[in-house]
């Protein structure tokens, strides 16, 4: 069954999804269609733009601050340096949502070091307006879907005498790697 509802998933035989806004983006009937019309997400939407055009994306981060410093950044790690020199260069003559794009090249190396613990563990009293990145969660699915990895493991395999391998210092110097957009 899961099969057949795969196969029909955004044709005309589909009657929960609707087929025009699955293959143009837009329906006559609107907000009045019968059948459900599926937007992706705003960090699928830029994951899936910036890795096609530009290479391969190791992390993104969206911000969910109401600082002006943070408000509507969006961090992305590129694999490759010269992916987000290119990225960042053609970015800037883009604009989202009615705003002119601003895109830089970030020293950041380790984003762990730039969001706010407190707001991880639900305590934040500084709200919308901490200096610390408050990052907009993505579902596990949507994860897994844009990164295609499993999860994450918790520690390191211990080796065959039982002891965990003792971990290199593997600290990168700032390889501009990172793009704010």
């Amino acid at each position: 069954m899961a099969e057949y509802l795969a196969s029909i998933f955004g044709t005309e035989k589909d009657k929960v999804n609707c087929s025009f806004y699955f293959k143009i983006g837009a329906c006559r009937h609107g907000d009045r269609c019968s059948r459900l019309h599926n937007k992706p997400t705003f960090s699928q939407e830029v994951f899936t733009e910036l890795q096609e055009k530009y290479g391969e994306i190791e992390e993104m981060n969206v911000c969910d601050n109401l600082g002006d410093h943070l408000v509507g950044n969006v961090y992305v790690k590129f694999r490759r340096e010269e992916d987000a020199e290119r990225a960042v260069a053609e970015l800037n003559n883009r604009w989202f949502n009615g705003q002119a794009v601003h895109a830089e090249l970030s020293p950041v190396t380790d984003f762990r070091e730039s969001c706010c613990r407190q707001y991880e563990m639900g305590e934040c009293t500084r709200g919308g307006f901490c200096n610390f990145m408050h990052l907009r969660p993505i579902s596990r699915n949507l994860r897994r879907q844009l990164y295609g990895r499993g999860p994450r493991r918790r520690s390191p395999p211990r080796s065959h005498t039982g002891h965990r391998p003792r971990e290199r210092n593997r600290r990168r110097s700032p390889d501009h790697r990172h793009g704010r957009f």
